[in-house]
């Protein structure tokens, strides 16, 4: 229990950083090319409490901890994006969705910034005992940092999975012609339910498995 209780304060804060990040990028791309609904809702914010979706923020992601799942996911309430205000609906929807995945490989990059920061202060502190103190306190930290880079990672390239209403379906819905953008657009009401049943056969484990990877070798070969 007491390992549990831990895991949960490692990975609450990175993940809540990542998902609302992720929303909130959305809303202020949209807003920057003509559509200021999120902000009209007071969706522009970091509060938590504006993005905190019951069941995807904190139920889902508890679940995974539980379990001691391979990878740990999650997402707030979807921003609000009224495409038809856009200055060009077709193009600028292409730059609204991109704006999460992005914002989560920003992030990630930050996180493994930071560790690189804090790494030499571990080596410091097996030779100096004046350092151990400090070690102690920035602990967690870097364990959040690497559980961000994780978490990051996962949201981006899942995402980024061409299939409507992830953002990866809607950017491939702005950048398909006619008539084969509106027929991938017919796909969104049924879009998570096909995530579903491909998460259940372990399809999706191997389309975005290696993209991941060399994602995370890539960050972790930045230490």
């Amino acid at each position: 229990m007491q390992d549990t209780i831990q895991q949960i304060a490692l990975w609450a804060l990175p993940v809540l950083i990542a998902i609302i990040f992720h929303e909130v990028a959305h809303g202020w791309v949209a807003k920057f090319l003509g559509d200021p609904t999120a902000s009209r809702m007071g969706r522009l914010t970091l509060n938590p409490l504006a993005h905190v979706d019951l069941f995807g923020t904190i139920l889902v992601p508890l679940a995974l901890i539980i379990a001691n799942a391979p990878f740990l996911f999650g997402y707030a309430k979807p921003v609000p994006v009224n495409f038809s205000n856009l200055r060009k609906p077709k193009r600028d929807m292409v730059w609204v969705a991109l704006a999460g995945p992005a914002t989560n490989l920003l992030l990630a990059l930050g996180s493994i910034l930071l560790l690189k920061l804090m790494l030499p202060w571990f080596g410091e502190a097996g030779r100096d005992s004046t350092f151990a103190g400090l070690v102690g306190f920035f602990a967690p930290i870097a364990l959040m940092a690497k559980n961000s880079v994780l978490i990051n990672v996962v949201l981006a390239v899942f995402n980024a999975f061409p299939l409507p209403p992830l953002d990866g379906g809607r950017v491939l819905v702005g950048l398909l012609p006619e008539p084969y953008s509106s027929l991938v657009a017919r796909v969104e009401p049924f879009g998570f339910l096909i995530v579903f049943v491909l998460l259940m056969t372990r399809t999706l484990d191997r389309v975005i498995g290696p993209p991941m990877d060399f994602l995370l070798n890539f960050y972790f070969g930045l230490l």
